[in-house]
């Protein structure tokens, strides 16, 4: 699957059960660890969770197994989906103003346009 059918397929699973304010970040050849960063908000905890769980149900049935799920305990506020050529985070709107994510990889993009060769 290419990344820009991934990024839909997350959007729609991401959509579907009404995760907010969700921002896709194409990190290709800014990392060696993926291609695309998912941000996105749920409204609580438990919808964090939901939110997390659509997304891996979802990427398995297209037949796109998931590296890994780090922080799905009940009392996280954050839970990051790796997928390989893309890396979800699905965080509460406070986890989400404290860490600022997508605030890192615009300074990081920033700094990369700016620099002379």
């Amino acid at each position: 699957m290419v990344v820009e059918e991934l990024e839909q397929q997350i959007r729609d699973s991401l959509d579907e059960i009404k995760a907010q304010d969700t921002v896709a970040i194409d990190v290709r050849g800014r990392t060696p660890v993926t291609d695309l960063i998912v941000v996105t908000t749920g409204t609580s905890r438990r919808h964090v969770h939901a939110v997390a769980r659509n997304v891996v149900d979802d990427a398995r049935a297209s037949g796109v197994v998931p590296l890994g799920v780090e922080g799905d305990e009940p009392t996280s506020e954050w839970v990051l989906i790796d997928l390989g050529d893309a890396v979800v985070h699905v965080m509460t709107q406070e986890s989400r103003e404290f860490y600022r994510l997508e605030r890192m990889w615009e300074m990081d993009e920033a700094c990369a346009s700016t620099s002379s060769p």
